[in-house]
């Protein structure tokens, strides 16, 4: 495994986490897929939507400093559909994030005010963002009686390293 700098390592993880989660979602039944436990962002098949359509707006504010905007009656996707568009914004992060200088900014309406904030918050939000409903997600299919993948980035360096 190389990785160049840091980001590309942290960026890189991610991708390999979401893919795995959503492999791992992949093998269970529809009626699993809408489990949900308390405490969590909603069923599986919601929480990884949210994960998809997030890094979506994520990486469209990055690339482009543009809102994404999910069309509110857009079907559910499929999971091949949340894989191939995980991929695209993995990649991206992966790519555009040791762009991104410490001053860069974007303009986001915070609460009907328009605010500059710094590109490197909205990567960390990416990061935080996905590892909280990955661990959901891996709760929920816990109570499920069905073993959770594991996503440390020691199992990660592990898989890279062979």
């Amino acid at each position: 495994m190389k990785h160049t700098d840091t980001l590309t390592t942290i960026f890189s993880h991610n991708l390999w986490a979401n893919l795995r989660i959503l492999e791992r979602c992949s093998e269970l039944t529809s009626e699993q897929l809408d489990a949900i436990t308390s405490g969590t962002y909603g069923s599986i098949r919601d929480t990884l939507q949210h994960i998809v359509i997030s890094e979506r707006s994520y990486f469209s504010r990055i690339s482009t400093g543009q809102r994404y905007n999910h069309p509110e009656d857009a079907p559910p996707m499929t999971l091949a559909e949340m894989m191939e568009s995980l991929r695209t914004t993995g990649s991206g992060f992966i790519e555009w994030a040791p762009k991104v200088q410490a001053g860069d900014t974007v303009t986001i309406d915070w609460e009907g005010t328009p605010r500059e904030v710094p590109k490197t918050i909205i990567l960390t939000q990416v990061i935080n963002h996905a590892t909280e409903h990955r661990e959901q997600i891996k709760a929920i299919i816990t109570q499920l009686g069905i073993e959770p993948p594991d996503l440390q980035s020691w199992t990660y360096f592990d898989e890279m390293d062979k």
